[in-house]
């Protein structure tokens, strides 16, 4: 059997035998630049599965060596990679600069973070394994843009050479002449492998002069200033004192570029990822680094603790109690994958879950209770009363007892809420019950949600909450 054929049957032990199939045509039938950065979501899509057993089948793949991870920062404008890690442990900045949009950015990992895998060598080698031998298209394509700009698949190279008056490729030490005719356009001089960007006003009235610029590239040099010149001839020297390959390209910044950057795609956010129950399951101690303090601008936190529990340990003894309660997290668990969230901890009979939307944290609380009343109704009593607290906000991602966890007012306002539920209700905050979506899914179930002004411990200000009956 062949290195290929023995890793999609390791995978098929492990993963969704549909996306298994679709993993097994994409390596073995697919051009190369399909094969590196792979987006799940969009390749979910773009082969009718479900994204989350997508998902699941990428991250079983890179645990057992088919598949590269990689964690990408983002430019929130352009759409380029920033940097990419092999772990979430070395982003470590405070904050991420794009010389293309000339803006610099603090990593949240909402949408600035983005996770993608590249099949591996040794299941199949492609071009991207040896970046510095890209054509310029395919390294934008493939290299500096991140899976969330949709590029088109038809025509791709004739839109690049439209934005792109010239170019040239510099090994290191080498020099090179660019001589061109400057259009009455905005023109950036841009160079992807290290990031500079040469902004260019060209306005005025055309000259016949020879207009010069020279411009070196090196690891101290990240040009992004702007001068104005006026349209006509235009020599740019151009130097790489860098260790690596530099592509210099001269780009109308104008409609064509815009439009292309314009075109966005959902892309598989380190938000989501950290709050997917396969990744921490494989990953437990392999995320943050102890130190590490990454933001994220809104998650959902779901609570849950069982009513009595103490009580029922003593009313039908301890074996018949542990089971019950370990049947009890194992519904929850279940429930809270299946709604693409996560189990962060359990604490006594409690559960600390994460979602990446409000609408799915609501939908979990929902089928908890339901199962909740299921298996009492089994069992003929009311011995599992769940309690459910929701919030929704910012918080802080952080390593703390060898395990990814969450920090945050955020997080104590969840927990606080769960505090206020009494058997079988779900309390949430405005912040979870005013999301559009999960407004949707209350009509559509026809609840409607009872408010309270209430006080909580620690918290100052008086806080709006919602029984959902």
């Amino acid at each position: 059997m062949s290195e290929a054929t023995d890793f999609l049957a390791l995978l098929g032990q492990s993963a969704d035998p549909g996306v298994v199939e679709a993993i097994e045509r994409l390596v073995a039938d697919e051009p190369d630049y399909r094969l590196c950065r792979i987006n799940p979501l969009a390749f979910a899509a773009r082969n009718g599965l479900d994204e989350e057993a997508s998902i699941a089948a990428f991250l079983h793949g890179s645990r057992i060596g088919m598949f590269d991870i990689a964690w990408n920062v983002l430019c929130p404008g352009c759409g380029g990679v920033l940097e990419t890690n092999a772990s979430l442990k070395t982003l470590q900045k405070e904050a991420y600069a794009c010389s293309l949009c000339a803006d610099s950015y603090a990593p949240t990992l909402d949408e600035m973070v983005d996770v993608t895998f590249t099949v591996s060598p040794r299941l199949r080698r492609i071009a991207a394994h040896n970046p510095d031998g890209l054509p310029l298209a395919e390294y934008y394509r493939q290299m500096y843009w991140g899976s969330g700009v949709d590029l088109p698949e038809e025509g791709y190279d004739a839109i690049v050479n439209d934005f792109i008056i010239d170019h040239v490729e510099l090994a290191p030490g080498e020099k090179a002449v660019l001589s061109i005719q400057l259009p009455a356009e905005f023109i950036v001089v841009f160079e992807p492998v290290s990031h500079s960007a040469q902004f260019i006003d060209v306005r005025g009235e055309p000259t016949r002069e020879r207009q010069t610029l020279s411009m070196i590239y090196d690891r101290d040099h990240v040009h992004n200033q702007k001068m104005e010149m006026r349209p006509g001839p235009l020599r740019i020297a151009v130097e790489n004192r860098s260790d690596a390959r530099a592509l210099p390209s001269v780009c109308i910044a104008g409609g064509t570029l815009h439009d292309l950057l314009g075109r966005r795609r959902p892309f598989l956010t380190a938000k989501r990822l950290l709050s997917n129950q396969t990744f921490r399951d494989l990953y437990r101690t392999d995320t943050l680094a102890v130190e590490q303090r990454l933001k994220i601008t809104s998650l959902t936190f779901l609570f849950t603790d069982l009513r009595g529990s103490t009580e029922l340990y003593e009313r039908v003894g301890d074996l018949v109690a542990f089971d019950l309660v370990r049947a009890h997290f194992q519904v929850l668990n279940e429930i809270v994958a299946a709604e693409a969230g996560a189990v962060v901890k359990t604490i006594g009979d409690a559960v600390m879950a994460t979602f990446p939307t409000p609408e799915r944290a609501i939908a979990a609380a929902l089928r908890m209770r339901e199962a909740m009343r299921d298996l009492n109704r089994k069992h003929g009593r009311e011995d599992l009363l769940l309690k459910i607290g929701l919030h929704e906000g910012p918080c802080i991602a952080v390593s703390m007892n060898e395990r990814q966890d969450y920090f945050g007012q955020t997080v104590n306002i969840a927990s606080r809420v769960q505090g206020l539920a009494n058997s079988q209700s779900i309390f949430a905050t405005g912040a979870v019950v005013d999301d559009l979506q999960t407004a949707t899914l209350l009509r559509q179930k026809a609840l409607t949600p009872q408010s309270h002004d209430v006080s909580l411990r620690g918290i100052e200000r008086e806080l709006r909450v919602y029984e959902i009956p």
